[in-house]
């Protein structure tokens, strides 16, 4: 359940490394409780970014606040209440799972009992109770990635910083690592989340922050961005070219705006307001013309789409200074 009081705050942050501007006066807020997605093409300064909030880089201005405690003033307070769960799996491949845990358990000063006992709930939560006690090596991708979040996981800490989660993973891995982050966050942990994958994006965001030249150009949820780049659509591919001029009038009649035609594929594209009462109107219109369509279809614009429209690019891996690979971050001095 998400509260009043943001889970993380930044305002105006600033980086500089040399001549290059990374962060030039970014913003954004999260709320409790939610998962928030980073988007931006090469460079953009998104791993700069979970740096500065998670305390292992400083801003050069500007101000952040994790868990209502400020980055730099009060960092120790900070690291005792975040996760950060980097790229590259941290476990150790020749201990079992549960011993991976107990470690970390260890290492956060949980005594031998609590320990285990932590290791324990966090292997049945992470659906690895079965596999705790082989080795790492004999895990599969989905399920290192999901040690990888139980690790992150040992103090419960109310912020986990994900930095592309699921890169490299394949479907049904990526999939149980989804899962595992739905169910943090139906417990109330607030992530925020770095992924080069925009279908990650959307099945996981409640909202989106997209950088680009280390400022926020556009923010929103995931349908919100949507409706920004132009909204639903109609397409119509007809059978014969022969009736292209006809399909495109019951289009232009049926939709918001004019329809756009490409010959080449038969193809009819128009924006309409009301998705099930122009579809209806679309097949109608077809059928009195006595027009014959190979395909008619209702689409939304995807987060690819979005992205290309906002930044001009595609998303990639990360430019900017990497994030370094500690599993979490509770409870490390200063």
């Amino acid at each position: 359940m998400q509260s009043s009081k943001p889970a993380v705050v930044a305002e105006g942050l600033r980086k500089r490394y040399g001549k290059a501007t990374v962060l030039d006066g970014l913003d954004l807020v999260v709320p409790q409780g939610s998962v928030c997605g980073l988007l931006g093409p090469n460079g953009a300064g998104k791993t700069t970014t979970v740096g500065i909030l998670s305390t292992l880089l400083s801003a050069d201005g500007g101000r952040a606040e994790v868990a209502g405690f400020d980055v730099a003033r009060q960092a120790a307070q900070v690291r005792y209440r975040i996760g950060l769960v980097g790229q590259y799996a941290a476990v150790d491949e020749v201990l079992s799972g549960r011993q991976n845990l107990v470690m970390f358990g260890r290492l956060h000063h949980l005594s031998p009992a609590a320990a285990r006992r932590r290791a324990d709930e966090l292997l049945e939560r992470f659906r690895l109770a079965d596999a705790g006690g082989k080795p790492v090596k004999d895990y599969s991708g989905g399920m290192r990635r999901r040690l990888d979040l139980a690790a992150g996981m040992v103090l419960s800490p109310p912020v986990l910083f994900l930095d592309e989660p699921t890169t490299g993973l394949d479907p049904r891995s990526r999939n149980e690592v989804w899962d595992a982050v739905r169910s943090l966050v139906d417990g109330g942990t607030t992530v925020l989340l770095t992924t080069q994958y925009l279908e990650e994006a959307d099945q996981l965001a409640d909202s989106i922050f997209v950088i680009d030249s280390g400022r926020v150009i556009a923010e929103g949820s995931p349908d919100a961005l949507k409706r920004r780049t132009g909204g639903d659509r109609v397409e119509v591919v007809v059978r014969r070219a022969a009736d292209l001029p006809a399909a495109t009038a019951a289009l232009a009649r049926a939709g918001a705006a004019e329809p756009v035609t490409e010959e080449d594929t038969r193809r009819i594209s128009v924006p309409v307001r009301d998705r099930a009462g122009a579809l209806t109107e679309v097949v109608r219109a077809l059928d009195a013309a006595g027009i014959t369509a190979e395909d008619i279809a209702l689409r939304r614009p995807t987060l690819d789409e979005v992205f290309l429209h906002l930044t001009g690019s595609a998303p990639g891996t990360h430019a900017d200074t990497p994030t370094p690979h500690p599993t979490t971050m509770e409870g490390m001095p200063v």
